[in-house]
């Protein structure tokens, strides 16, 4: 926990100074202004958002004290303010309320003010999984080609396929027709599969206005119709978030897909009547994902306490095909995070035995 204590004695910031840094507000990145004796005189909204505590408690405190190490940062502002370097770098673990402390790069530099400094504060947890980002956009614009060719590719021979079957049975004794039906029906199977694979890419994109709780209550009624004994729904939603412009059926079929492998993925607590799954929706601000960067964004999370992601599939659970379970068809996942994509956001998903998250990040206007 994050315990921030007022100096005995502390000048409080002139007026001007929250004009002064407003632009740091742009910034993603976590900002503080400082006096040389570790007062804060600004801290930006990022910082605020990370540390989980108002910007009014931080501004005046001592901001050595939200670090685990905070000897350190008071060196380190000793040295600016004595001019013994302009900007100085170190790792550090900065204290979070409710939370594990979070690994960040501290960036301490002068300003052109004597007596202060600008700590800036680039979380190391942010920059992999900004990596990780950019390798599922790739990964997914890379699978939906290669879907798009090969579904393509066997979709044109299926036709003569199944045709020539047909013409064969017509000219067969009837003893044989068996073995072309079973050639028909395959045939069909893959037909069905192909469709698949082409649906998101072959219905338009109908945009208008969509309520995500409206989504989650549709894929709750659904669920629970099907599994009706044995599971139960959590909703914790924040009512705030307002409607946004998507296609409300892409999204439907979005989060259930995921929701149905949950409770699919569930299916041994359901038998034992303590199956769970919860829908969680939030407000995410200053997020940067899909290189870019956004003000506000929506956060639906959807959790459940099965045995999680097998570890040998956690990396490619959203390739086509690759299916955890046995007689799946491997392409729930795919479909939902193509929607999600073709909404700008992302899905994520943190998964340990006992309990699986599913984070979808849509962008908010």
């Amino acid at each position: 926990m994050v315990s921030l204590r007022k100096p005995k004695f502390f000048t409080a910031a002139p007026p001007s100074a929250a004009p002064r840094f407003q632009s740091f507000d742009l910034l993603a990145t976590l900002v503080a202004v400082v006096r040389t004796n570790g007062v804060v005189v600004f801290a930006n909204a990022a910082l605020e958002d990370a540390l989980g505590i108002s910007r009014r408690t931080i501004e005046g405190s001592q901001l050595p004290d939200c670090f685990t190490e905070p000897h350190i940062l008071q060196n380190a502002l000793e040295g600016a303010g004595s001019n013994e370097f302009a900007a100085l770098r170190y790792d550090a673990w900065l204290k979070r309320l409710n939370h594990e402390p979070m690994p960040v790069h501290v960036v301490v530099a002068q300003t052109d003010i004597p007596g202060e400094a600008v700590i800036e504060l680039l979380p190391l947890e942010q920059q992999a999984r900004q990596d990780r980002e950019e390798r599922l956009i790739d990964q997914a614009q890379a699978n939906k080609e290669l879907i798009r060719n090969l579904a393509h590719e066997i979709k044109n021979p299926l036709g003569g396929i199944r045709g020539a079957a047909q013409l064969l049975q017509m000219e067969i004794d009837k003893e044989l027709t068996e073995y072309t039906q079973v050639i028909i029906h395959e045939a069909d199977r893959l037909q069905t599969l192909v469709d698949r694979l082409l649906a998101p890419h072959r219905r338009p994109h109908l945009v208008g206005d969509v309520s995500i709780h409206e989504v989650c209550e549709r894929v709750r009624s659904l669920i629970l119709a099907e599994f009706p004994k044995g599971l139960r729904f959590t909703r914790d939603y924040d009512v705030s978030i307002p409607d946004f412009r998507g296609d409300r059926e892409q999204l439907i079929q979005a989060v259930l897909n995921i929701a149905h492998n949950a409770a699919q993925a569930l299916q041994e607590r359901i038998s034992a009547g303590d199956a769970q799954i919860t829908f969680k929706t939030r407000i995410a601000r200053q997020v940067t994902f899909g290189k870019q960067r956004y003000r506000l964004a929506l956060e639906l999370h959807v959790v459940d306490n099965g045995p999680g992601v097998p570890d040998s599939i956690k990396d490619r659970i959203f390739y086509p095909l690759v299916s955890g379970r046995e007689g799946g068809s491997g392409l729930g996942l795919t479909l939902a995070q193509t929607f999600v994509q073709q909404h700008h956001g992302l899905i994520e998903c943190d998964s340990v035995p006992g309990r699986c998250d599913f984070k979808l990040l849509i962008p908010l206007p």
